[in-house]
């Protein structure tokens, strides 16, 4: 299964599932990275972390670890 971290920069997905039962599970899950959004890849930060996703109409910084939680699946 592919994850947010694996995307190229200017990619599209639809996210399948969060991995994870914890506290930063469900904290992604409240920003809005739910089963069946569609997420953009804007691209990374200068040096490669954080990641920036576009996500529920707003833009979204994750670290490449919290990108490695959530699964994806790419048309």
């Amino acid at each position: 299964m592919t994850t947010l971290a694996e995307l190229t920069p200017g990619s599209r997905a639809r996210i399948v599932a969060v991995a994870g039962a914890d506290a930063i599970s469900t904290r992604l899950m409240e920003m809005g990275l739910i089963e069946g959004e569609t997420i953009e890849y804007l691209g990374p930060a200068p040096l490669g972390d954080p990641l920036e996703f576009r996500v529920c109409g707003y833009r979204l910084s994750l670290r490449q670890n919290e990108a490695r939680r959530v699964q994806v699946e790419v048309p």
